[in-house]
């Protein structure tokens, strides 16, 4: 059985877990993919020039195959992981944690570490609303300007979203299909005269 929605955020959140002078400050982001990764990365680097750690976990996709943690430093299995548990506790997908880490001064040791990567991931996705949305099958549609309206009608009625259009003489729309309406918006679509319609 095929998924129909899966679980998200579609804003970032922060949050900070401070343990004997050391700060660790979460960010959690939505991703798309793992270029985006490297964009984020570098981003929340530069906001945080100072810190001694960043470390962060991500999944991508809903097959559960596409996600990677990474320590940065601190002892294997004390960071990312832990991170990682908690995106898996949440069950949420497109989305990365960083945890920037400020050193304080003082070692808190492999249960001192683990513990301030899950709580500081756990209270960036308290700070978040997490969203369902519907896993969609993209196709491209080409059509001719003068049936426009009747394709809106149809990308609306069955709540199917835009990903990218252009409007000229010769229109050209990407669309997000919800899974399970995959079967009655293609065939509405063929019985709309002039309309080529491709998987991408």
């Amino acid at each position: 059985m095929e998924k129909e929605f899966y679980y998200t955020i579609d804003k970032p959140a922060t949050a900070e877990f401070k343990d004997r002078g050391s700060r660790f400050i979460a960010e959690a982001v939505p991703l798309a993919s793992k270029d985006d990764f490297k964009k984020q990365m570098t981003l929340i680097k530069a906001a945080h020039p100072k810190a001694t750690h960043y470390c962060f976990a991500y999944r991508l996709g809903l097959d559960g195959n596409h996600f990677r943690s990474g320590d940065d430093g601190e002892p294997s299995g004390t960071a990312g992981k832990p991170i990682l548990g908690q995106i898996d506790s949440k069950e949420l997908t497109n989305i990365l944690i960083v945890v920037v880490r400020y050193f304080g001064g003082s070692l808190l040791g492999v249960p001192g570490l683990i513990n301030a990567y899950k709580t500081a991931a756990s209270l960036a996705l308290q700070t978040t609303p997490v969203i369902q949305k519907q896993v969609e099958i993209s196709y491209q549609l080409q059509f001719d300007y003068t049936i426009v309206n009747d394709i809106m009608q149809i990308i609306k009625q069955y709540n199917c979203s835009i990903i990218r259009q252009e409007m000229q003489l010769f229109c050209t729309i990407d669309i997000g299909i919800p899974v399970n309406r995959t079967a009655a918006v293609l065939n509405r679509l063929q019985e709309t005269r002039n309309v080529e319609i491709k998987k991408i």
